[in-house]
């Protein structure tokens, strides 16, 4: 596939030394050191590296826009990448449950999903990168599980537990019991005798995920946990090999996991609302403590974007830190070592911001357009 050759003048560009009025080149589908190709004069623009988003679910409503409609899931993922582009992402992690909940979050919708990406990724200009949900009472499925993976391609695993425990051990229905029952095409007596089941398992739960994770580290599968809330939450994961913590619900899970030299990811929505949604730990009180490596989409993909902004803008963090949380530190996590910053060498991915509102005006994966829009458009194509 071939990408352009370009100098970019007159912008303000975010590189490895800082913010600075500069000349960016590109060719071969990397950022290069010479001046090359025809210049682009992005006067009124910042450029920034590329956004890499280390878990979004956003594209729910892509492929499957209305209940039964999910019978062209390729071209929701097409729609999905679009969006992904337009909010300045260029490496997005698909995030797919596997869940007893059903619908969109069943077994057989994640198996269309992760066809649908392989179907596509070689067509579009977003790095996709698929990663698996997996509700650890779902002790059935332990033993097919690393082939599949390895089937669709799915390189990255995240275990969840979202069984209403406290309920179900009290003999209580759980709330929202019909309308999930509904949404899994069960009745809500056979919703809740199988919720009952899955919560049976609990004593077997952790030596299962123990041969498990063995058996998918082998397999250089990367793993983390989710919704972490304590020290011991933390502790049990990182003996399994797991360094990755996705959404702290707790300053002591997310210092926990940091002291023992793992990552932490937060959402971007939490920061953009000032608070999260479930009333969990702030996670702008988390960066401001130094227990950040990276903001996610989480469920909404202009967020990343608008979370590095406002921490910027509120001094939480420099623009150089606060940008670092949406790409060269996602970028490490995931061992992406060939994107993150504009560096000689590294890929050319970018986002081009209106210097004025910050809206996206043109991102850049690979050294190949994947957005473009306005005035931005206009200088490129004259």
């Amino acid at each position: 596939m071939t990408s352009l050759e370009l100098t970019l003048t007159g912008a303000q560009i975010l590189l490895p030394s800082g913010l600075e009025r500069a000349d960016l080149g590109l060719a071969d589908g990397c950022v290069v050191s010479s001046v090359t190709g025809r210049r682009i004069d992005l006067a009124g623009y910042l450029v920034l590296p590329g956004i890499v988003d280390l878990h979004g679910d956003g594209f729910e409503r892509h492929m499957a826009p209305r209940r039964g409609a999910m019978k062209e899931m390729a071209e929701g993922v097409v729609a999905a990448e679009a969006e992904l582009a337009a909010n300045g992402i260029t490496t997005a992690v698909m995030a797919q449950f596997w869940s007893w909940e059903g619908g969109l979050r069943s077994p057989e919708f994640a198996a269309g999903v992760f066809r649908a990406i392989q179907q596509v990724r070689g067509n579009v200009v977003t790095d996709l990168i698929p990663q698996l949900r997996f509700e650890t009472h779902m002790l059935d499925d332990y033993a097919a599980l690393p082939d599949l993976l390895e089937e669709w391609q799915v390189p990255y695993l995240v275990f969840n537990d979202h069984l209403p425990h406290d309920r179900l051990a009290e003999g209580r229905k759980p709330p929202r019991l019909a309308g999930q029952a509904l949404k899994a095409g069960r009745s809500p007596e056979a919703h809740l005798e199988m919720l009952m089941a899955l919560h049976a398992n609990g004593d077997r739960v952790p030596a299962a995920l123990d041969a498990l994770c063995l058996e998918l580290q082998g397999r250089g599968v990367i793993m983390a946990s989710h919704d972490d809330h304590s020290a011991a939450d933390c502790a049990a994961w990182q003996a399994r090999g797991l360094r990755i913590s996705e959404f702290p619900e707790t300053a002591e899970a997310a210092e926990a996991r940091r002291a023992a030299g793992g990552h932490v990811i937060l959402g971007s929505p939490n920061v953009v609302r000032g608070g999260s949604h479930k009333g969990n730990a702030s996670a702008v009180e988390l960066i401001a403590m130094g227990y950040c490596d990276a903001l996610a989409s989480d469920y909404h993909y202009p967020s990343p974007r608008r979370a590095a902004l406002m921490l910027a803008r509120s001094g939480v963090l420099d623009l150089p830190a606060a940008w670092a949380l949406v790409s060269s530190g996602p970028a490490t996590i995931l061992g992406l070592t060939d994107r993150g910053e504009l560096a000689p060498g590294k890929r050319a991915d970018l986002v081009i911001l209106d210097a004025q509102n910050h809206r996206v005006a043109a991102t850049f994966a690979g050294g190949r357009v994947s957005y473009m829009s306005g005035d931005a458009a206009t200088r490129f194509l004259s």
